[in-house]
């Protein structure tokens, strides 16, 4: 397996104690596969990615699992070995490009100094020559003159494929997408799942993509992660997961989907009431268990299993479930 999280916990200290961001969340991906990781904010997913490339902020603290890759720990890395893995084994595409460049720095340095990062000795030629390439290979028109601009000289789309080109500097086999479409309309959305998917065939690349938007990864997606309140809550084959979910929050989440065609009139659009657990002070049972209609006294006294019953999911109910949770009338 190319990369595998065993029981990940992400902790961060504040000033009212630790905020349990991630807790046990484990899954795997294969060389050119498509991981979909959703859920709401809050729920522990761009940590999770940000710790497989042990990115996180001072406060925050691996405290339990492992994270390897190629069956070795990354956690057991030494800094040296930290750095050859950022960039030319896992790279990442961060949330809104347009504050993730420097404003001073031409579109064509930012490139140069990723590409000399890894490799100090290029040449100036060949620097240049590999810039454009990546331009070009991302559909950013008139590559070459464009290396010349600034990112305020670029829309929010375009910057998104020069992040991706900066991402894939380093020829990484994992690709973490980090909520890539947001802030962007629906047709440069579509335009950069559909670049993705290109490249993912043209390099093999394995990509873990963050959303909210189970709608858009169920179009990409192999094998999808649901994830609230830091845990797992349901994990399993794209399909399977979609079909048939198991998980009264899966469920939750399919319902809010808007249907081209649907009517209010016709059908109802399904909400779940209720906010998110605070991190802080997790629930002692089913992080969903105060939003869930179907919760009893025992889903709030203890964290449900993972169990495999055509997914991985989080709930004692199952079997008991009734099929048209969360159907539309």
């Amino acid at each position: 397996m190319l990369l595998e999280v065993d029981h990940l916990e992400v902790e961060f200290a504040t000033g009212q104690g630790p905020l349990h961001a991630v807790r046990g969340v484990s899954f795997e991906i294969a060389e050119g596969e498509v991981l979909g990781v959703v859920g709401e904010s809050g729920s522990g997913k761009s940590v999770t990615a940000h710790s497989i490339l042990r990115l996180l902020p001072g406060n925050g603290a691996i405290v339990g699992g492992d994270i390897r890759y190629r069956g070795g720990s990354v956690l057991q890395y030494s800094p040296a070995a930290l750095r050859s893995f950022r960039g030319p084994k896992v790279s990442i595409i961060f949330q809104e490009p347009g504050r993730s460049f420097d404003p001073i720095y031409t579109v064509g340095k930012a490139l140069e100094e990723t590409l000399r990062a890894h490799n100090p000795e290029m040449p100036e030629t060949e620097v240049r020559e590999r810039s454009i390439q990546l331009l070009r290979e991302t559909h950013v028109p008139y590559a070459e003159q464009r290396l010349h601009n600034y990112p305020h000289q670029f829309s929010g789309g375009l910057l998104q494929r020069i992040m991706i080109a900066l991402a894939l500097a380093s020829d990484p086999d994992v690709l973490i997408a980090d909520e890539p479409t947001t802030a962007l309309d629906v047709t440069i959305q579509a335009q950069i799942i559909e670049l993705l998917l290109e490249l993912k065939e043209k390099r093999n690349l394995a990509i873990i993509f963050i959303t909210h938007n189970l709608a858009l990864i169920s179009e990409i997606a192999d094998r999808i992660l649901v994830m609230y309140g830091g845990l797992a809550m349901e994990y399993g084959a794209a399909g399977e997961v979609l079909a048939h979910p198991r998980h009264p929050y899966t469920r939750a989440l399919l319902a809010s989907i808007l249907i081209l065609g649907e009517h209010y009139s016709k059908e109802t659009l399904h909400t779940v009431s209720g906010g998110t657990p605070d991190p802080r002070r997790p629930e002692p049972g089913c992080p969903f268990a105060p939003r869930c209609p179907l919760a009893r006294a025992a889903c709030r006294e203890t964290v449900p299993a993972l169990v495999a019953d055509g997914t991985y999911h989080r709930c004692i109910l199952a079997g008991e479930k009734p099929e048209d949770l969360y159907a539309r009338d």
